[in-house]
């Protein structure tokens, strides 16, 4: 099989993945799974299309069919926020309040941050690290804090100090795994920093920014040290 089928075919399976993930959550919710559970395990399931990764040839070209599952979705990111109804699986899913619009803010900078890390950072453990806290630290903080947070704070907008630590650990976590899946090795230096650079960056952060600021933040320090 040549590298351009096969690495196409790996894609194909990735797309069919994050599709599968989001249909199942819309079957959920519509049955009466709660939607911020639903909106976190896609946030989750997103950031794991790179553990893809290990099945493309990367001597070949095509290896950039991987940010395939983004491309879509940034489409259609794009046409849902302008014209979606409430009822799309999109909508119901991937927001907080089932306003359409915000599918333009948050989710979609969630798959700009994917074509970055898939194309300029491919196969680079930095990006192992940003994906690991993007999609375990910040997709499980919320989660944890609506149960958990007793102790809030109010630096730019309400947020829990529980909340906060459950960052700090699925964020490590998060980058733990993607690490070992993808590279066998760790770099517990670099994990460890950015982790907790980012907690102070997403405790500081306005709704729907995080998405854009903790890559940025992991990118900065991925040159700094």
């Amino acid at each position: 099989m040549s590298p351009l089928l096969y690495n196409a075919l790996v894609a194909v399976a990735s797309v069919v993945y994050v599709f599968a993930v989001v249909a199942l959550m819309d079957l959920l919710v519509r049955k009466g799974f709660p939607q911020d559970i639903s909106r976190k395990i896609v946030h989750i399931a997103a950031s794991s299309w790179l553990i893809f990764w290990v099945l493309y040839d990367s001597t070949h070209w095509s290896f950039y069919f991987n940010i395939a599952p983004a491309a879509i979705w940034f489409v259609l990111l794009i046409i849902k926020g302008f014209s979606a109804d409430e009822n799309d699986e999109a909508v119901k899913t991937m927001t907080r309040t089932g306003d359409r619009k915000e599918l333009l803010k948050g989710p979609l900078y969630f798959t700009i941050i994917m074509m970055i890390m898939g194309t300029v950072y491919y196969n680079s453990q930095i990006s192992a690290i940003t994906m690991g806290i993007l999609g375990w630290g910040d997709g499980l903080a919320p989660l944890f804090g609506k149960k958990f947070g007793r102790h809030t704070y109010n630096f730019v907008c309400e947020k829990t100090w529980e909340g906060s630590l459950a960052f700090l650990i699925f964020g490590i976590v998060g980058a733990f795994v993607y690490s070992v899946i993808l590279f066998g090795e760790l770099n517990m230096v670099l994990i460890t920093i950015c982790a907790v650079l980012t907690t102070i960056i997403e405790a500081l952060s306005p709704k729907n920014a995080d998405n854009l600021l903790i890559p940025a933040a992991c990118l900065i320090l991925f040159y700094l040290i």
